[in-house]
């Protein structure tokens, strides 16, 4: 892959839970658009290994290792990015030990419906279409 695709793609992680037919979302300090709660991996973590840390740093919870299951992988222009700029996310469900709480960048959780898409960055709109679509979220 030469240097120009890969920066043009950010490749990411994200945690999809859904309570009440509502999924938890996520909005960083001096951000407008909620998002699915993840983050980057950093040199040689796995999915799996990048995915517990981020949801640590971000939502105070501790991701259950032995739940956590593949859900799909979405793309959509980055939020706040040049046009052109991907995000690639693969997200994952998982279940939790711990008290959800906005930690670190985050300012702010929130239950959202497919209603609430427009306050959404692009590529969690895709995410929600699929949940949407699987009729987990109302």
């Amino acid at each position: 892959m030469n240097n120009n695709v890969a920066a043009k793609n950010i490749d990411k992680l994200g945690w999809v839970y859904i309570q009440n037919k509502k999924i938890l979302m996520a909005r960083s300090y001096n951000k407008a658009a909620f998002y699915i709660p993840g983050g980057k991996r950093e040199a040689g973590e796995s999915d799996q290994v990048a995915l517990v840390r981020e949801i640590n740093e971000e939502l105070s919870v501790d991701l259950i290792n032995d739940s956590i299951v593949l859900l799909g992988e979405f793309k959509g222009q980055a939020d706040g990015k040049a046009e052109g700029i991907v995000v690639n996310i693969r997200c994952f469900t998982a279940d939790f030990n711990g008290e959800l709480k906005a930690n670190a960048e985050i300012e702010e959780i929130a239950w959202l419906t497919y209603a609430d898409r427009h306050r959404c960055s692009v590529v969690s709109v895709q995410v929600l279409n699929a949940l949407k679509d699987m009729q987990l979220i109302d």
